[in-house]
């Protein structure tokens, strides 16, 4: 019998969205809301961010979210705004529009950080905005299958292999989640307006994304090897601090997003790949998170491997073209990628064959490789 203590964990979401006013257009009012923890802002100051507190259910993570997005909807409407529940931004006329998140106080550094990245990346990639999902195992999990070990190392070692998994089919939930194939012309020119369907089903996690200028290659032998190949990268002057590691997988320790947090070993993990999906209410369909918490549970099972630095710099080209509009001759392993995609849900359908729920979660996004997502949102009138 299955140990069912695997099916238990911690969830956790971050939702981005821009601030728009009434005639659609990036809002330029200051942040609205005092930053508690649960709504505050990412990169820019027209954004807001939404982080629930840690859920021990899916279906609790998006009554938060929903909870969360009541409360900002009803202030923005009495100032006359409302969200852009779209990954891409909608039209704006040049960078002036674009606000760096305006910290101030104790807060100042996130600021100044910020305005390095302006520097390093540009305004315009602070525009996207997406969904990250946070989650870990339950620690009674975790003990019941540590036979004996240390247990903070074996916790360590447990996701250090499990972001090896995942970061290796992260273009699987991109793939079946990729919901931005529309941009408005003013993301690149200047003065230019209008919709246009791009070649990407996700500009955000294609190569036009928000990624590092180079691709980091980590160390997986012990968590002090991980941190200190990020590190290297700090020193180098190739990354600011951890948190400019932008990859579509994330090793989180407790608290702030810092190297010197990991000392007390990794939290969780967290999955950034995730597209606003404008076709639903809070932005992400909940059967998606169940895909994403299946995923890693199926994944946790499978054998460990050597992440060399050739296989992790083809993980991210693997993502990237999961990321295209057309794939046609996009392969995965040498497998065109919907055929593989194909091949990986009915693994996972075989894994969870004794629960009616999660075969439907799985059955549900198996119809998306015939009916993609981001080819329904080409026909929904996003820039009116």
């Amino acid at each position: 019998m299955k140990n069912q203590l695997i099916y238990k964990g911690n969830f956790g979401l971050e939702r981005e969205t821009l601030r728009v006013d009434k005639n659609g257009r990036l809002s330029q009012t200051a942040h609205p809301f005092e930053d508690d923890g649960e709504i505050t802002r990412d990169f820019c100051e027209n954004q807001i961010e939404l982080v629930t507190p840690v859920c021990s259910s899916i279906d609790v993570v998006m009554k938060e979210l929903e909870r969360l997005d009541k409360k900002v909807r009803k202030t923005l409407d009495d100032m006359d705004e409302r969200i852009w529940l779209y990954s891409n931004p909608p039209h704006f006329s040049d960078d002036s529009e674009i606000p760096v998140a305006d910290f101030k106080g104790d807060l100042s550094g996130k600021r100044f950080y910020r305005e390095k990245l302006e520097i390093r990346y540009g305004k315009r990639l602070m525009l996207f905005s997406g969904i990250h999902f946070n989650f870990s195992f339950d620690d009674e999990y975790l003990k019941s299958i540590s036979s004996g070990e240390d247990f903070s190392e074996f916790k360590n070692s447990f996701y250090l292999r499990l972001y090896k998994q995942l970061s290796r089919h992260s273009w699987l939930p991109l793939l079946l989640t990729a919901a931005s194939p529309v941009y408005d012309r003013s993301l690149y020119e200047d003065g230019a307006n209008g919709a246009e369907v791009s070649r990407y089903s996700s500009i955000r996690s294609s190569e036009r994304g928000y990624w590092n200028s180079f691709v980091p290659t980590l160390k997986f032998d012990s968590l002090s090897a991980y941190v200190d190949s990020i590190q290297k990268y700090v020193d180098e002057g190739k990354l600011f601090s951890a948190s400019e590691l932008y990859m579509p997988i994330r090793l989180k320790p407790k608290g702030e997003n810092s190297i010197e947090n990991f000392a007390n070993g990794v939290s969780h993990i967290e999955l950034r790949m995730f597209d606003l999906n404008p076709l639903e209410p809070q932005g992400i369909n909940a059967n998606d998170l169940r895909f994403a918490h299946l995923l890693a549970v199926y994944l946790s099972e499978q054998p460990d491997f050597e992440y060399t630095d050739e296989l992790q710099i083809r993980a991210v080209h693997n993502h990237r073209n999961a990321a295209l509009l057309d794939l046609e001759g996009v392969t995965i392993d040498g497998i065109p990628i919907l055929e593989r995609a194909e091949q990986i849900l009915d693994k996972m359908s075989e894994r969870f064959s004794d629960n009616a729920e999660y075969l439907n979660v799985i059955a549900y996004e198996k119809t998306k490789l015939s009916d993609r997502l981001c080819n329904r949102i080409i026909n929904e009138k996003i820039y009116g």
